[in-house]
């Protein structure tokens, strides 16, 4: 018998029946507030910015947001075409370069790995060497 004072019902063995407790669910925000007064002062002193506005910052991350978005969604336009459901790197790279903004270095085949110390100084010393001339390299054969 249940009453109709008690909202819920009671839980059999890991299963809900009806209505059970709901799960707490984080409220979404804004993320674009997570790049910070600081960071946009930061990209402008790169870019060679001596006194920024107060506007300019809301102006930035109004920018930002809209090309991350065109790029997102290019991206899972690409996803969509391959029925997968990940987005991976080749498909942010195909959507930047469909925008004109061709990045290069992510390409696992031209991608390089770092070396150990001791190759590159290895690779340091043998540049470091001088040119064998061609008397040096002659060898005489004594038969």
């Amino acid at each position: 018998m249940e009453s109709a004072e008690a909202p819920f019902r009671r839980i059999v063995a890991g299963k809900t029946i009806g209505r059970a407790q709901r799960r707490h669910r984080k409220i979404l925000r804004d993320t674009i507030h997570g790049i910070t007064k600081p960071t946009i002062r930061r990209l402008a002193r790169r870019g060679g910015v001596k006194r920024i506005s107060a506007t300019i910052y809301d102006e930035t991350r109004k920018a930002m947001k809209q090309y991350l978005e065109e790029i997102i969604r290019d991206a899972v336009t690409y996803v969509e075409h391959r029925n997968a459901k990940t987005v991976t790197v080749h498909d942010i790279l195909h959507s930047l370069h469909r925008r004109g903004r061709t990045l290069y270095g992510f390409d696992p085949v031209t991608m390089t790995v770092p070396k150990s110390r001791e190759d590159q100084d290895f690779q340091r010393r043998q540049r470091s060497r001088r040119p064998l001339y061609r008397a040096d390299r002659i060898t005489l054969d004594t038969r």
